[in-house]
């Protein structure tokens, strides 16, 4: 049955080539030849019978907790100058273009230097180029950022993870149970938090003491 439909709508394809289209009559035949090199390659390599499925979705990477969908989390301007360098930021991060990521929000450092949203963006990037490792100049962009505004959540929430990312879970760890302290009941940031410190907390085990018990 579904070769019946594949030929109905070859033939549809060919008279609106023909006649809707005004194809001279010379051209004619070349384009009725296009059309049956169509239908004898998907003859060859098509399946029309077999049924659909879908497409599994890919794994989220591994991480503490849910994968980020809002890069900010809640926690940049939206509307403040540094929104437009973080949305071509953010689409460029998207497409995995994280080099120019990060050049587009030095462009934006440019013009606002004191950007607290701006230097968290441009950490992040550094650390999705270094392959999400935190590397000296994605931690040196987070303190910049620190400097500016030291009550913003975003730097030590990002540093926080970008620690955990790297394999330092007793840094990232202090580093969240400051902030978490620090932030109010209904910070909208604190639920998300609260989850991957737990789930770094159950990642790290038990902790030996930093110094063993003196003998009798």
């Amino acid at each position: 049955m579904i070769w019946l439909w594949i030929f109905l709508f070859a033939l549809l394809t060919v008279g609106g080539i023909f006649w809707l289209g005004k194809l001279p009559a010379a051209s004619r035949p070349l384009a009725g030849a296009a059309v049956m090199l169509g239908l004898a390659g998907y003859a060859l390599q098509g399946s029309p019978s077999l049924p659909g499925h879908p497409v599994a979705k890919a794994a989220e990477p591994d991480g503490f907790g849910e994968a980020i969908t809002d890069r900010q989390q809640g926690m940049a301007d939206r509307f403040g100058p540094a929104a437009q360098w973080i949305g071509m930021s953010d689409g460029f991060m998207r497409t995995g273009k994280t080099e120019l990521a990060s050049k587009t929000l030095e462009k934006g450092l440019e013009k606002y230097p004191d950007n607290v949203d701006l230097w968290v963006g441009l950490g992040n990037a550094l650390v999705a180029h270094g392959g999400g490792v935190m590397s000296p100049a994605a931690a040196l962009a987070f303190d910049e950022a620190a400097k500016r505004d030291p009550t913003h959540p975003a730097p030590p929430f990002f540093a926080g993870l970008a620690m955990a990312q790297s394999g330092d879970l007793k840094g990232a760890e202090g580093v969240w149970s400051q902030l978490l302290a620090r932030s109010p009941a209904d910070a909208p940031w604190r639920p998300d938090l609260e989850m991957r410190l737990a789930q770094l907390r159950q990642a790290m085990g038990p902790q030996l003491p930093a110094e063993a018990p003196a003998g009798p």
